[in-house]
């Protein structure tokens, strides 16, 4: 399956050219002045176009072991493509990302993959006597020796001076 528009190499590094150049005032007019319009959300057209995305991902998540859904070391790269697959299709249709219907979409593939991946709850315990009285004590000794050292060299002032 070919990835979706979104994911050509070429478009994020023409858009930050563009907006580099519109930041340093170089850019053509048709440019400057599309950029200077507000355009609004065509939520419909994103939603028209995100399963796209869901579906590229979904279809590279088939060649990871379910076992290792968990992993993200497994997935990574894939995941990587899904979010700037989600964040091309908002940009293409002139909405913020991420935006609640985004957010949304993304919830449900998180839910679809990755239910199963709570993290344990670790539960702490305090370490063993021994090791505790240590760390207590070490901190009360240096202190304890701290201000005697500070004591000791106030009252020899006039010598060590």
């Amino acid at each position: 399956m070919e990835a979706p528009g979104c994911c050509r190499r070429h478009l994020p590094v023409l858009l930050l050219w563009v907006n580099g150049l519109m930041t340093l005032g170089l850019a053509g007019e048709g440019l400057a002045g599309a950029h200077q319009q507000t355009k609004v959300c065509n939520e419909s057209l994103m939603l028209e176009k995100l399963p796209a995305c869901g579906k590229f991902f979904e279809e590279m998540m088939k060649k990871v072991d379910s076992k290792k859904w968990c992993n993200l070391t497994e997935f990574i790269m894939y995941y990587d493509i899904f979010t700037q697959c989600t964040e091309h299709e908002a940009f293409y249709a002139s909405c913020f990302w991420p935006n609640p219907l985004v957010e949304g979409f993304i919830t449900r593939i998180h839910k679809q993959f990755f239910s199963n991946c709570t993290s344990e709850e670790v539960l702490w315990e305090d370490p063993p006597d021994e090791i505790l009285i240590t760390l207590i004590l070490i901190p009360v000794m240096l202190t304890c020796a701290m201000i005697t050292l500070v004591v000791w060299c106030s009252k020899r002032s006039d010598i060590l001076a």
